[in-house]
């Protein structure tokens, strides 16, 4: 193979080939969302969990590539949407992916990883991919494995296909994984950005569950004060969490390659895997809202609202740690105050419930999501 191309096109901004990556990434959201409301138990959170880390470790693999390949070129878009098409499948299978479409799955997420990887390559960040590779394929043949196998093999196989992906990769010796991520170089302004608009994106999914939850054949006031103090609630979480995209870019922005790559991997890998399952969270209990909101959700629609809003808020708390920002005591606060009302929509109204976690939101936000501390005034 020939030497690398080199990165001369800089990503400065998002392309509108990736936002329609974003958008086909979402279904994943929708279709986890889903999975949670008719699994709403140990099981169903088990399998979204091992999905969305699967699926999300690949999602920022895609961010880091198009960070360094802005998919400008006729055949970088060609083998994108080889890369959405991939994504497709593994979505449309997501419902069964344990039993019966665990093939499709796998053979979707082989699609996914071979784009990545052959894009990648032909980046200056190929040193650091090709130490990656192995562990990557290696979770695609795992998750084949799984949609062959039947019974307790499955989820064993789930498990190892997650741990070879996101976890082994980090138990390299020190000096492997520092050259594989001095391979990588990010350009803070388009990263941001990109995360920044998958978030809306998959804030606008939670939208989406507002609508289907609500009845059909009739819309009492009750029910349109639900929705659109359903509304409310997403706002405020999309609120929260743009309050700091311009601090991050800007501690990006500052900081050597070295920390910028390690910042990047923390923020935009680990702590954003938290806060989209908080967002699916929420989304299920979004939905139980606005189905009934005169009576009791009941506890697992409940423990999801709450929960939900719960992660999201300590995601971003972590986010704001990470970045050396502070302002997180408010984050955590709230956070703990939210996952408080959990009773109040299981035992007594799930409207009264969203009322509650909506105020407090609102409440933390008029508080202190104004402040502003720059990177300078950090001692």
């Amino acid at each position: 193979m020939g030497s690398p191309t080199r990165d001369t096109d800089a990503a400065d901004r998002v392309t509108p080939v990736e936002l329609f990556f974003d958008v086909v990434f979402v279904l994943t959201i929708t279709q986890l969302s889903q999975l949670l409301l008719d699994k709403p138990d140990g099981t169903g959170l088990t399998r979204v969990i091992l999905i969305l880390g699967l699926l999300w470790y690949l999602y920022s693999g895609y961010a880091w590539l198009t960070n360094h390949l802005p998919p400008r070129r006729p055949a970088r878009k060609f083998l994108l949407f080889a890369g959405m098409a991939g994504f497709l499948l593994t979505a449309v299978a997501i419902p069964d992916a344990f039993t019966g479409s665990g093939l499709l799955f796998g053979l979707g997420y082989l699609i996914v990883v071979t784009v990545h990887l052959t894009l990648f390559s032909r980046s200056t960040a190929r040193a650091g991919v090709r130490r990656l590779a192995p562990y990557n394929l290696g979770a695609a043949a795992l998750v084949i494995a799984a949609g062959l196998a039947t019974g307790p093999a499955v989820r064993a196989l789930w498990v190892a296909a997650v741990f070879t992906q996101t976890v082994l990769p980090y138990l390299l010796p020190r000096h492997s994984w520092i050259s594989a991520a001095a391979s990588f170089h990010i350009r803070p302004a388009h990263f941001v950005e990109r995360h920044g608009l998958l978030v809306i994106v998959a804030l606008g999914e939670s939208v989406v569950a507002i609508g289907i939850g609500v009845p059909h054949d009739n819309v009492p006031f009750t029910t349109a004060a639900a929705v659109v103090l359903a509304l409310a609630l997403p706002g405020t979480l999309w609120w929260t969490y743009f309050t700091d995209t311009r601090y991050a870019e800007t501690v990006l922005h500052h900081a050597d390659d070295a920390t910028r790559t390690r910042l990047a991997a923390r923020v935009y890998i680990v702590s954003h895997f938290l806060l989209l399952l908080g967002i699916i969270a929420t989304a299920t209990g979004l939905h139980a809202v606005v189905a009934h909101p005169d009576t009791p959700a009941g506890w697992p629609p409940a423990l999801g609202l709450s929960g939900g809003v719960a992660l999201f808020l300590l995601a971003v708390a972590d986010q704001r740690h990470a970045l050396g920002e502070g302002h997180a005591l408010s984050r955590l606060i709230t956070a703990f105050a939210v996952a408080a009302t959990a009773p109040v929509g299981a035992v007594v109204n799930a409207a009264l419930h969203l009322t509650l976690i909506t105020a407090l939101m609102t409440v933390m936000l008029l508080v202190d999501g104004h402040r502003a501390v720059s990177p300078e005034a950090r001692t």
